[in-house]
């Protein structure tokens, strides 16, 4: 169990209700009681509220509570098959991460998958960040919804993904085809968008796997953008073209 504070991944912890949730505590004259003592209640859940010099002093230096605190468990992880299964045959978009470690990063592009209605996230055993309450924070709680699979060999998990009508899409700051001016069918079908990490970016023997490679076009001096912000652009991307 661990304590999870922040208003927003309190509140999508208790609304998505995939974790064991164990109490919520409350800072005396916060402003956030109300709608979090309704979500309690429907689960039966002990409420607590400390007054405010007890609160702070469970609070972890440097992480922001606003005032709401909840002991839970951790967020459930599956195999690469329970990817396939969410969503509609034919508008899948897994997102994989390649050697993206950064709990913000991580967090950020969760947010985003989420936003764009993606299938889920797949991680990797190594190499990724566990699904801890900082990258629920990054992500703005997003993450409590978002289905994760974590796989020891993310080659094989995308061959199998293949297998099952998958298209795999690697974004590259180095080749391929320009994002927007890319061709309807690189976007059409089920997909595997597949980020790589800041400094590397994708292993090759993960660029062996693609069937695609997309690159966001940049008129400015630095090469590339930041990981979380290129995997937004490449999931919104993948949602417009679905209109």
């Amino acid at each position: 169990m661990e304590w999870l504070f922040g208003w927003h991944p309190v509140r999508e912890a208790l609304r998505a209700r995939r974790r064991a949730i164990e109490s919520l505590r409350l800072r005396e004259g916060g402003h956030h009681g109300d709608e979090l003592g309704r979500l309690a209640t429907a689960l039966d859940l002990p409420v607590e509220t400390l007054e405010a010099t007890a609160f702070d002093a469970m609070v972890p230096a440097g992480v922001p509570s606003q005032g709401v605190a909840l002991r839970v468990g951790a967020i459930p992880e599956f195999g690469w098959e329970a990817l396939v299964a969410n969503g509609s045959p034919g508008g899948r978009c897994v997102v994989a991460l390649d050697g993206v470690e950064d709990p913000q990063n991580a967090g950020a592009i969760a947010r985003a998958a989420d936003g764009a209605g993606a299938s889920g996230l797949l991680l990797t055993t190594r190499r990724a960040p566990p699904l801890s309450a900082a990258l629920s924070r990054a992500s703005a709680g997003a993450i409590e919804h978002l289905p994760v699979a974590r796989v020891p060999n993310l080659g094989r998990a995308l061959e199998s993904l293949k297998s099952q009508g998958f298209w795999v899409l690697g974004a590259d700051s180095g080749e391929g085809e320009d994002l927007f001016s890319s061709a309807d069918r690189v976007w059409q079908g089920d997909l595997v968008l597949v980020l790589g990490s800041e400094g590397q970016g994708l292993r090759a023997g993960i660029a062996s796997k693609l069937d695609f490679r997309v690159k966001i076009p940049m008129a400015g001096a630095v090469e590339s953008l930041n990981v979380a912000a290129a995997g937004a652009l490449f999931l919104y991307e993948w949602r417009r073209r679905q209109a």
